[in-house]
């Protein structure tokens, strides 16, 4: 039994079928505003790195406190590109006392200021 299953079991819902395509996904959601909760102080913004002016928009989403999940997927055909994009990322990042790990292959996390990455694994 998947963990998943365990969870619904526990609250109750193994014996409904879940409708995956009644969940939006946040690549879906085209509303900037969330009209279902309050606003918050911060937010985790995924962002898909293609061109320089994601790179811009990573930038400015940090300085807005916001945490960013970066996809690097793209890049990843380019190494050397790829490379570059990291070291100028990671050299704003710091200047804002921010953090910045790599989560996989294709998944970058980077951190406002005071908002910091557990890198090591116990």
């Amino acid at each position: 039994m998947g963990i998943f299953q365990k969870i619904t079991g526990a609250m109750g819902s193994a014996s409904k079928e879940i409708n995956v395509d009644e969940f939006m996904t946040a690549a879906e959601s085209k509303q900037t505003d969330d009209v279902m909760h309050a606003k918050a102080d911060a937010y985790v913004k995924p962002i898909k790195l293609e061109r320089d002016s994601d790179m811009q928009r990573v930038e400015e989403e940090l300085k807005n406190k916001n945490i960013v999940l970066l996809n690097v997927s793209v890049l990843s055909r380019n190494p050397d590109k790829l490379k570059m994009a990291i070291a100028k990322l990671r050299s704003f990042t710091m200047g804002l006392n921010g953090d910045i790990a790599r989560i996989d292959d294709d998944k970058i996390l980077l951190t406002p200021g005071a908002v910091k990455i557990v890198k090591k694994r116990k």
